[in-house]
Formats: C-alpha cells, structure tokens, sequence
C-alpha cells in the first residue's frame, strides 16, 4: 500500500470514468495575521493498495505544525475490493472537502495519514503574513 496521488486544492470532484478532476493546487497561503482561517479547502488522496488488500479500512489525515500539533483531523473509512489478477491494484479516491481551517501561526503545515499502521507524509501548505498594502497608508 502508497500513498499514490495527494494535494490541496481548491475543488475536486470524481468523474464518471473513474478519474477525479482537480482544480487549483496550491502550496501557498498568505493571511493578514495570525491565527488565519482559510473558509475552504479541499484535501485529495489516492490510496493504492496491495493485492491482498480487501475489506474496510479506516484512515486518519492531521494537519500538523512544523512541532507536530494538529489543527485539523479528517477521520474516515475506506472499503477496498480485491480485484482481477488482470486488473490493476485495488486505489481508494479520497476527496475531502475541509471548512473553516484554522492555521495558529506562520509556518509549514503538513497532512499526516494513517491507515492499516501505517503513516504517510501528505501534502503540505507554508502559510506566511500577506505583506502590508502600501496603497492604504
């Protein structure tokens, strides 16, 4: 099992012909002042199993500080079908929509995932103070 695919994006959705149309990746943040809150984001996993991987999984995803404190948790669960030796690995399309995330300070944040005993490092956000606007003084 891997971490196949991961992002933050703006909106993500799944396609009827199994793929998922992402929309605006970003790495970046910028706030007037801390603690910041972004109204919106969208968090997306693909998870790619092993062959002998099949049943119900659950799965946690923080998103933690550069020191390890989480200021968001996403908790859920996956179901995993054993497919066809002629078909390709079993993968769980986690599309996670976030409201109302707080981001205490300045810094590098990171999604850590846990699933079957296993940590993966997620995608990550720097969130910085948004210069003063010169034109208001």
């Amino acid at each position: 099992m891997y971490l196949r695919f991961c992002a933050i994006c703006e909106d993500a959705r799944p396609t009827s012909d199994g793929k998922i149309d992402v929309h605006g990746v970003y790495h970046d943040l910028a706030a007037p002042g801390f603690p910041a809150r972004q109204d919106m984001l969208v968090l997306v996993l693909v998870i790619e199993w092993s062959r002998e991987d099949h049943g119900r999984y659950l799965f946690k995803a923080d998103l933690e500080d550069e020191e390890g404190k989480a200021s968001v948790t996403v908790e859920g669960e996956t179901e995993v079908h054993q497919p066809s030796p002629d078909l390709p690995p079993a993968r769980s399309q986690l599309i996670m929509p976030l409201e109302n995330v707080v981001f205490p300070h300045a810094g590098q944040y990171q999604f850590r995932i846990r699933i079957k005993g296993q940590a993966f490092d997620g995608p990550s956000i720097y969130l910085m103070e948004a210069p003063e606007d010169e034109s208001a003084t």
